[in-house]
């Protein structure tokens, strides 16, 4: 029988939640995710817990936050002043923005907190900070 093997392509079906069973992600109703194992797309946890998985096998990975988005950076959240935004814009909490490094890499942001003169901005990833667990099931191995 063929199991999930670093360099596999495989297709998985999965639910992702947070330790308080809250659903972040899911395919369901959707296509699965297809992806060769070990390319490092994926979080780490997830690879992780899919070697050795057999086909239409289910499985719930329990990650903790290392094995996943990594701690919060504080370095990441910053205040800029709303003179310093595009003129038309009105932040939101929640909204995401996209800036610019010096050298040109694009960043994703979360605005945090909006005040009088400026705003908060958060360049982690949403699920920095949290264990995760996932429900999958393995639907195809090539």
């Amino acid at each position: 029988m063929s199991q999930v093997k670093e360099n596999s392509t495989i297709k998985v079906n999965y639910t992702g939640k947070l330790a308080t069973g809250q659903v972040f992600d899911t395919s369901e109703g959707k296509e699965p995710i297809e992806f060769v194992l070990g390319e490092g797309r994926l979080i780490p946890g997830f690879e992780k817990g899919l070697i050795d998985m057999k086909l239409n096998e289910k499985k719930t990975i329990s990650m903790t936050k290392e094995e996943a988005y990594g701690e919060v950076n504080e370095q990441m959240i910053q205040e800029v002043k709303k003179s310093d935004l595009p003129k038309d814009m009105e932040p939101k909490v929640g909204m995401g923005l996209v800036s610019k490094s010096p050298d040109g890499q694009e960043i994703n942001l979360m605005v945090r907190e909006v005040k009088e003169e400026s705003i908060v901005v958060d360049g982690n990833h949403p699920l920095a900070g949290h264990d995760l667990i996932f429900d999958v099931e393995v639907v195809e191995i090539n």
